[in-house]
């Protein structure tokens, strides 16, 4: 009698089963720690990426605005007008310089020669100007000199010539004002003035000179008729 053969997998020997139970026991266990060993390995990652990656380029600070010449012309002609095409100023240098962080020009040999709605004429002269790019606000300086014209006035009076000088005068053509904080010489038809310092609104008519004041006034002459004897 033969006897039944045995099935391999009933045969299997011992020490193999118990290395194969071992093993399921070692899984069982890495899968309990299996998140906190992939959070471990992203984290090294993680720093690994951080720590190799090139640093932020630092931010460039602005570059503060130079004080240079952006363009220059040479016996150089500028004239304004109003909104009717009007005249209303006009300015000659023998060269210009614009700056254009302060949006100002200076101009050497200055002259300007402006209109004003009612038709009075004022001109400036000046060793050198500072203007700013509307035209409507001049420093002079050096042997500076402002004129306004005579001008008869609807009532049929006169605006007395008026002329300004000094070595430094502060004028605003549209409000029609002169300042100076340094001394200034007035003369007003044949009258004369001088003070330390001079504040003009021809708006106003009104005149104020600070400091050493001085005037010389000129007699004026009588149109009464002299009575007959």
């Amino acid at each position: 009698m033969i006897a039944p053969a045995l099935s391999k997998l009933d045969a299997t020997p011992a020490p193999r089963r118990q290395g194969l139970a071992l093993v399921l026991r070692l899984w069982d266990r890495l899968t309990i720690y299996l998140p906190l060993l992939v959070t471990g390995l992203l984290a090294l990652v993680t720093y690994w990426l951080v720590s190799s990656a090139p640093p932020a380029p630092l931010p460039v600070p602005e570059r503060a605005a130079k004080h240079e010449v952006d363009y220059f012309m040479r016996r150089a002609t500028v004239k304004t007008f109003d909104e009717k095409g009007r005249l209303k100023s006009e300015v000659f240098g023998l060269e210009a310089r614009h700056y254009p962080d302060t949006e100002t020009v200076e101009i050497d040999q200055f002259k300007m020669r402006a209109i004003n709605p009612q038709g009075r004429i004022t001109t400036a002269t000046a060793t050198r100007a500072l203007s700013n790019d509307a035209g409507n606000e001049v420093q002079l300086f050096g042997n500076a000199r402002v004129v306004r014209e005579p001008l008869q006035q609807a009532d049929g009076s006169w605006l007395p010539r008026q002329e300004y000088q000094g070595e430094f005068l502060h004028v605003f053509v549209d409000e029609e004002r002169i300042k100076s904080h340094l001394p200034v010489v007035l003369t007003s038809g044949k009258d004369k003035f001088s003070g330390n310092s001079l504040a003009h609104d021809s708006v106003s008519q009104v005149t104020d000179l600070q400091g050493r004041v001085k005037a010389r006034l000129e007699p004026r002459r009588s149109t009464t008729p002299a009575p007959i004897r």
